[in-house]
């Protein structure tokens, strides 16, 4: 005896209001990262998520991280960071050091060669930034921004340990 196929729930479609709201996120966020990628790769001749990785590294203790923990705080998938390190070393920025503690794990190490860099271009981006970004609201538009992203952000990283986050694959 075959079943009757069960109908598909309707899709939840957007609102008017909320497919203005998506599009302008998407232009904005689009236009945003196209921004800052122009201006790094104009003043550093890098492009903005090799720059995210080099802050990390210049800010963690010993300018130092775990390769897994940089992939996990840049929300990148450890294919594209390796790739991303491997083009950081050949520029002299960067040198992997195996883990003394776990002979799979590697270190990510900032040169000062690679801190001179930042150090160069943190200016230009942070002007990039303000002017992109900061210098468009108000206070209570930031605060709300803030707020709003970091509600977005926590609801797409569950804790759960399966979760298929980027890091992870």
């Amino acid at each position: 005896m075959n079943k009757a196929p069960v109908p598909a729930e309707e899709p939840r479609w957007l609102t008017a209001e909320e497919q203005r709201i998506w599009r302008a996120y998407m232009h904005a966020t689009t236009l945003l990262e196209d921004h800052l990628d122009r201006q790094l790769q104009r003043d550093a001749g890098m492009p903005h998520i090799y720059y995210g990785l080099l802050v990390q590294l210049g800010e963690a203790p010993g300018r130092r991280l775990r390769m897994t923990e940089l992939a996990m705080n840049a929300k990148i998938t450890r294919s594209r960071l390796s790739h991303a390190v491997a083009r950081l070393e050949k520029n002299g920025w960067v040198r992997r050091e195996d883990c003394p503690s776990d002979k799979r794990g590697q270190f990510a190490v900032l040169t000062d060669e690679g801190f001179e860099v930042l150090r160069r271009t943190a200016p230009g981006h942070v002007a990039a930034v303000r002017q992109a970004l900061f210098d468009r609201l108000g206070p209570d538009q930031r605060k709300a921004f803030g707020e709003a992203m970091r509600i977005i952000a926590e609801g797409l990283q569950p804790k759960d340990a399966g979760a298929d986050l980027p890091w992870l694959r």
